[in-house]
């Protein structure tokens, strides 16, 4: 994966856009898109703003619960395809790994698992073949609950994904979980070169630290293609960290809500606009999707 930019001079970088995750932040932004037309639309925007990776989860319609229904991931996506055919598209695996100890049973589910078989949770990546999803190579406590993500599940997933062609985006919280994926590389299970996202400020995993961020990267493979992203307050300086340390960066409404201190982002728009900013202040320039996908070595989309 080379990162030359063709005439310019200026280093490409990859902006992604995370459009609303499956977080309980419906109610706490009226931007949060939560329809298979709000998210397709929010989409489109932000590529058109600057980012040329959009990464998608889908929500219940009726309540803004997180959902894992393969006909609202193909409404999402024909409806992006419609008018985008450029962009790329990320689509999670995520759903489907919470677990909540039972009070009366802990090795029993309570009410808000969502434990799945890990066949179940790559369905919609072998149906809709997006360029890329993301694998999350990490069991953790995630705030209240733990997000499980055991090898043995991990190593179905990666070879469901490779036999999809998708190129997986994996996902490190922590240290370790960068180990685990280069242990999955070295098995066969997931194919160099890799894609990165090194996932700061979760709850209770690394924090969004210049300090992290930079151990992280060091644990990589040399020359290897990653990006990184903090959630909350820590969204824009991990912008500006991962352009200086030779990443590339993911901004958008499932991360934070804020375009800055105390003031709701009316759009995930408006935080590709001002992450195009910061990249652009360092004397970088935001990839086109045409240029990701040389970056990334990923198929032209579909004329």
């Amino acid at each position: 994966m080379t990162e030359a930019s063709a005439g310019r001079g200026k280093r490409p970088v990859i902006v992604t856009c995370a459009l609303t995750g499956g977080g309980d932040t419906v109610g706490k932004s009226p931007a949060v898109p939560v329809t298979p037309e709000q998210i397709a639309g929010s989409a489109i925007k932000a590529a058109q703003a600057g980012a040329a990776i959009v990464h998608i989860h889908v929500r219940d319609p009726a309540t803004g619960k997180p959902a894992t229904d393969l006909a609202l991931y193909r409404e999402v996506v024909e409806r992006i395809r419609a008018v985008d055919t450029d962009v790329i598209l990320n689509l999670t695996t995520g759903a489907g790994a919470r677990f909540i100890p039972s009070a009366a049973d802990p090795k029993v589910g309570g009410e808000g698992t969502t434990l799945a078989p890990p066949e179940m949770r790559v369905r919609h990546i072998e149906a809709l073949r997006p360029e890329i999803c993301t694998l999350d190579i990490t069991t953790m406590n995630f705030g209240e609950f733990v997000f499980v993500n055991t090898p043995a599940h991990l190593r179905v997933m990666g070879r469901a994904v490779a036999a999809a062609g998708v190129l997986p985006e994996l996902e490190c919280f922590d240290s370790g979980n960068v180990r685990l994926a280069l242990r999955l590389i070295e098995e066969g299970v997931l194919h160099p070169p890799a894609m990165f996202q090194l996932c700061l400020g979760v709850p209770w995993g690394a924090p969004a630290t210049p300090e992290s961020m930079l151990f992280m990267r060091s644990l990589l493979p040399t020359g290897a293609f990653w990006t990184g992203f903090g959630i909350g307050g820590a969204q824009f300086p991990m912008v500006a960290q991962a352009v200086l340390l030779g990443g590339h960066v993911r901004v958008g409404l499932e991360d934070n809500l804020y375009v800055e201190r105390g003031v709701l982002a009316p759009s995930n728009a408006a935080l590709v606009e001002k992450a195009v900013r910061i990249v652009r202040a360092l004397d970088a320039e935001p990839a086109p999707p045409a240029e990701a996908r040389r970056i990334l070595a990923l198929p032209r989309p579909p004329a």
